[in-house]
């Protein structure tokens, strides 16, 4: 159940948390011994100062208007940057079976267990990519975290992602109108610079806070189609299916660099980010130089894709978690150390795990697999952090998240142990503060001006 600030806790609205060590996001580093003044009425952080160390006895000083966190790492809340909060783990169902069979109600059930799970493992924000056949119900779904009615993480949403025509569609062979089974739509398909202008216009008027489009897409797979139930021959002498080269079905340009480059500047028209689906390195490259905020996936190793990732500014979220998911071990080592090379050329980086390809809630694994690539634990918490507020888009997001300083919101989590000795620390969730508001209190610290 939420914990809300009941509407006269003090005459100031006053809550101070005491910290022992507290991760700085701007400088990726730790202090030690640092109190944070927050205003419960606006969720902000007023003040963040260091302690005497001898200020306080050595006993837990938790009480009216007081959390002690002394003992924990305490941190900013997370932003996992690539979600969809509308599906769940495909090691349960698969995105066609849940796109195409499950109904709007429990879909909409599903993710108001999703938000809650999300919040409990310490994301308090989510960057949501794509509602996956339920076309604008994440906008809406995002109103009702806003005004309190479920808990979640702070999301900020793209309703339907724009595709070329035929570019991002559930593909089954037996679909033919009147007989076969029908399908949902799951892009907003756009084609020509005037059309694509369009879709952006669709999607800011549907009540996106970010643009997404699919700057490549394998939509050749009806092509040499896979057995897609049980008994369901295959195709004889299909192509190569690798990961990295496979023609079975190749990734495509979906746009022109024209196209790309029109809904890049209309986005930017409508002060929102724009994030590229680009999972080829020529589609890198070309989303890259249109200005995208952000390249999605970007899996496929190239030192000509990274060089346009660095040159453009654009920020780089590799989703590692979903390829753990669906393919091995040395396919997962070959990407791991493709994302390496990315932060060795100082190519910026966003955490975000696909969330909804493998459970909400075990979010942290994005983490996991950014710190087994060779990324330093601090970069890694900085990606998670400050540069996740800024791939929501920074200053249009209309507030600040990811650093614990003073005009930030109070997004503040704590875990048991040391991330930089054990990145497992950052399963060990504690207590989870989301604009001034404890939703978890696994110490019994929260004081008195909380009630469930």
């Amino acid at each position: 159940m939420r914990k809300e600030i009941m509407s006269e806790p003090t005459a100031n609205h006053e809550l101070t948390i005491h910290t022992s060590s507290l991760f700085d996001s701007k400088n990726k580093r730790f202090h030690s011994d640092f109190t944070i003044i927050i205003d419960t009425k606006t969720g902000l952080i007023t003040n963040v100062k260091r302690r005497d160390n001898n200020s306080l006895p050595t006993h837990n000083v938790s009480g009216p208007n007081v959390i002690d966190l002394r003992g924990l790492t305490v941190l900013p809340g997370f932003v996992d940057a690539h979600t969809h909060i509308f599906l769940h783990s495909y090691e349960d169902v698969s995105s066609i079976n849940q796109m195409r069979d499950e109904s709007f109600v429990e879909r909409i059930v599903r993710a108001t267990n999703h938000a809650r799970a999300a919040l409990d493992a310490g994301y308090t924000t989510y960057r949501d990519l794509g509602t996956e056949g339920l076309r604008d119900a994440d906008a809406n779904f995002r109103d009702t975290i806003n005004r309190g009615i479920i808990p979640g993480p702070r999301m900020f949403v793209a309703t339907e992602c724009i595709a070329s025509s035929g570019g991002y569609e559930i593909r089954q062979e037996n679909g033919l109108a009147g007989i076969g089974t029908t399908a949902p739509r799951i892009s907003d398909p756009a084609d020509g610079v005037e059309g694509v202008r369009a879709a952006v216009r669709r999607r800011i008027g549907a009540g996106a806070d970010v643009i997404k489009f699919y700057a490549d897409y394998r939509k050749r797979a009806l092509r040499f189609p896979q057995p897609a139930w049980k008994g369901a021959k295959d195709v004889c002498f299909p192509p190569p299916d690798d990961a990295f080269t496979g023609q079975r079905s190749p990734n495509v340009i979906l746009f022109t660099q024209d196209e790309m480059n029109e809904m890049v500047a209309e986005a930017k028209r409508s002060g929102a980010p724009i994030a590229a689906h680009a999972q080829s390195p020529e589609a890198v490259i070309m989303a890259a130089k249109a200005g995208v905020t952000s390249v999605e996936h970007g899996f496929i190793p190239s030192d000509e894709a990274l060089q346009a990732l660095k040159d453009n500014g654009t920020i780089f979220v590799p989703t590692l978690s979903v390829y753990h998911v669906v393919w091995g071990e040395e396919i997962v080592k070959t990407i791991l150390h493709h994302v390496k090379a990315a932060y060795d050329k100082g190519i910026k980086l966003a955490a975000g795990g696909d969330t909804g390809a493998l459970a909400h809630g075990e979010n942290v694994l994005e983490l996991e697999l950014l710190a087994k690539a060779g990324i330093p634990v601090p970069e890694v918490l900085q990606a998670a952090t400050l540069h996740g507020w800024e791939v929501c888009g920074g200053d249009l997001c209309g507030r600040r998240f990811g650093v614990l300083d003073q005009g930030f919101v109070a997004d503040i989590i704590a875990v048991e142990g040391d991330p930089t000795k054990d990145i497992g620390a950052l399963r060990k969730i504690r207590v989870v503060m989301k604009d001034g508001v404890v939703y978890k209190d696994e110490l019994g610290n929260a004081p008195s001006v909380y009630k469930s």
